[in-house]
């Protein structure tokens, strides 16, 4: 006899049938819209009789929403997460109100905070809550294009209309019509693909390269910056994104949302690696606490990554974390910015991480100008953007 789950959420008893068992995944509470479930199995035999779901092997568990999860993951309800963002520091807790107030709305909202703080995760959320939300969500990063791809990127280009445009490309803006463009890095973007970007959110119509006709578009624009948006943003394009901003404060300012963060990342963390993490040593809460966290929540979900992965089930322990306890329990990274000017390391530190603390030094000098640095290091914009994508944990930033 296999269980399964009716729609009043009670187990039941089902004849075993003979079938292929296949990749499962589907939003169960559509069936028990009052329970929230947890899968953790990748291969499993569904059936749909009626108004049961039948499944062969399994690992699959239903609570109430009110009921508490622990580390396991956090329920929809939980006041403490919103989608994918997590905290119960009074910081968090506007933000999640900001957020609310915004999303119906079609007002653009301009994101900063320091890399990995979570700004994309704020403009999924706005876009989930908005009357747009079953239209596309587009994300691009302005900074992982040149000066020359960025427009066609955005805007889009006909056939023949450079060397290599070999058909026509609709950009992003056509992409997302319907529903929110997310603009991330808009801070990298040369000053006349600012302008022409300003053209298009004036009037919501675009030209692609190339063409001759202005296509409508029925877009929301949110974006990001972690640079300070008045240095790196023409006047006019600051002024036309920020009708409203939302700011997130960096991980070392708010440490006591770290347990929820980690109950939020596990599930997907499972999820995305195959593991079967249950929870988290309160030991290892306590060094997670200690620590300055300079990638942020990018830096803490690699972290806990690498242990789960190390684990593989049960409680993640300090051991799983190897060469992370060391400089945790310091409380400073392992190649640490001193001050604006300083790079401190010491023997026996991975080279990748000295030298993304050495590229943040030297964005620092820059004050933040990626074009800048680049040229400082001697590399091509792309290779920096490459480089700083791969950091272990993120971006670095200066000890405070």
């Amino acid at each position: 006899m296999i269980p399964s789950l009716t729609s009043d959420g009670q187990a039941a008893e089902l004849p075993h049938s003979d079938s292929t068992a296949i990749p499962f995944r589907c939003d169960i509470t559509t069936v028990a819209p009052d329970m929230l479930f947890r899968c953790l199995l990748v291969s499993v035999n569904v059936h749909m009789e009626r108004t049961a779901i039948r499944v062969d092997s399994y690992d699959l568990t239903a609570e109430p929403r009110s009921s508490s999860f622990g580390i396991h993951g956090v329920p929809r309800s939980d006041p403490r997460a919103l989608g994918g963002l997590a905290g119960i520091s009074p910081a968090m807790h506007d933000i999640f109100n900001t957020i609310r107030l915004l999303a119906p709305t079609s007002a653009p909202v301009l994101i900063g905070g320091e890399s990995g703080t979570g700004k994309e995760l704020v403009a999924r959320e706005i876009h989930r809550l908005s009357r747009r939300c079953n239209g596309p969500f587009i994300a691009i990063n302005a900074a992982a294009f040149s000066d020359g791809l960025i427009e066609s990127e955005l805007f889009g280009h006909e056939k023949n209309a450079f060397t290599g445009a070999a058909q026509r490309h609709e950009g992003c803006f056509e992409q997302a019509d319907r529903g929110t463009l997310f603009l991330d890095e808009v801070g990298e973007m040369a000053p006349s693909a600012q302008a022409k970007l300003l053209r298009v959110l004036e009037d919501l119509r675009i030209r692609r390269l190339g063409g001759q006709n202005e296509i409508p578009v029925d877009v929301r624009v949110l974006a990001a910056t972690s640079r300070v948006p008045r240095e790196s943003l023409r006047e006019d394009v600051y002024f036309r994104l920020s009708l409203f901003q939302i700011v997130l404060p960096p991980l070392r300012e708010r440490r006591e949302d770290i347990p929820v963060i980690a109950e939020v990342l596990l599930p997907a963390l499972n999820t995305t690696h195959g593991t079967r993490i249950t929870s988290i040593h309160s030991d290892v809460l306590d060094l997670f606490h200690k620590h300055h966290w300079p990638g942020n929540i990018r830096q803490l979900s690699n972290v806990i990554a690498r242990a789960a992965i190390l684990a593989g089930v049960g409680t993640l322990q300090p051991h799983h974390f190897t060469s992370d306890v060391s400089w945790m329990s310091s409380g400073l990274p392992p190649a640490s910015l001193q001050d604006a000017h300083s790079l401190t390391v010491h023997p026996g530190q991975r080279l990748d991480e000295v030298e993304a603390a050495f590229t943040q030094l030297t964005l620092t000098a820059a004050n933040q100008n990626r074009t800048k640095a680049a040229a400082m290091l001697g590399i091509s914009v792309r290779t920096l953007h490459n480089r700083l994508a791969r950091t272990p944990g993120g971006y670095l930033s200066v000890k405070a």
